[in-house]
């Protein structure tokens, strides 16, 4: 048994997770935040037998796409901020970053 983790943009959340279900796999969704941009992010635990661990990974690559998004970086912590200006940049957001953890034990109450 394996534990998939994927941390995946807020955009692509609701459809992975119905594309999980469509496909009998059940997860856990947790509400996440990512360091980089301090944007919302969905973190999926999913549970599931070690030959299905490719599978889930295809169904999380077709439903998490990478896109291009302008952002505004944040200003620099402790230094003096009269002397920062922002300058837009354009960097690559979504996908979805994927953790394979073996499980020792599994128990369901």
């Amino acid at each position: 048994m394996k534990l998939v983790v994927a941390v995946v943009q807020d955009k692509d959340s609701n459809r992975l997770s119905n594309a999980l279900v469509k496909e009998g796999f059940r997860a856990t969704k947790l509400a996440s935040t990512g360091g980089f941009l301090r944007a919302g992010n969905t973190t999926f635990m999913i549970g599931t037998e070690d030959e299905r661990v490719t599978e889930v990974l295809q169904v999380i690559k077709a439903n998490c796409k990478i896109r291009e998004q302008v952002v505004t970086p944040v200003s620099p912590m402790g230094g003096t901020t009269d002397s920062y200006i922002p300058f837009p940049v354009e960097v690559q957001v979504g996908g979805a970053a994927v953790f394979v953890m073996p499980v020792e034990r599994f128990e369901h109450f």
